[in-house]
């Protein structure tokens, strides 16, 4: 009895006259008691239990990820020329690996900039302002991410 008194407990808070905030369940509803061969549940024990229910099915339905495939030298230069192209002031045809930005792709400081914010997207760190300087090409890109991340081969 006190299984199917459980039972008529949860599914009356769980429907939709309830509603989850910040982890616990506030009931709407007017039935706040629910008799059943005198016995009485109040809402807040029904609450406990339906919050612990909820949160069996949300640790079921989430997904565990490991962590990212190590990265390479080969795949760190596969993304910063992807970057690269896909600015729009930079000739796809004309970058290479060794190209200058102000000599061959005729780029001004602030497009440096804005090369070196998207590299911080892509990679996710903060690169610092003095060696954002010094990183004209995209082989310095390469070797200062691959510094940075410990990547030797």
């Amino acid at each position: 009895m006190a299984t199917r008194a459980l039972a008529l407990c949860v599914r009356s808070l769980t429907r939709s006259s309830t509603r989850l905030y910040q982890g616990s369940v506030i009931a709407r509803s007017s039935s706040a008691l629910l008799i059943s061969n005198d016995r009485s549940f109040s809402a807040i024990s029904c609450s406990q239990r339906t919050r612990r229910i909820e949160q069996s099915r949300v640790s079921q339905l989430s997904r565990q990820y490991g962590g990212l495939p190590p990265l390479t030298l080969e795949a760190i230069s596969d993304r910063v020329m992807y970057v690269l192209k896909l600015y729009d002031k930079i000739n796809p045809e004309k970058l290479k690996g060794t190209s200058h930005f102000m000599k061959d792709l005729g780029l001004d400081s602030l497009d440096q900039v804005e090369i070196i914010m998207a590299m911080e997207d892509e990679f996710g760190f903060e690169i610092p302002d003095a060696a954002a300087e010094k990183l004209m090409t995209p082989e310095e890109i390469v070797q200062f991410i691959a510094d940075k991340k410990d990547v030797y081969e």
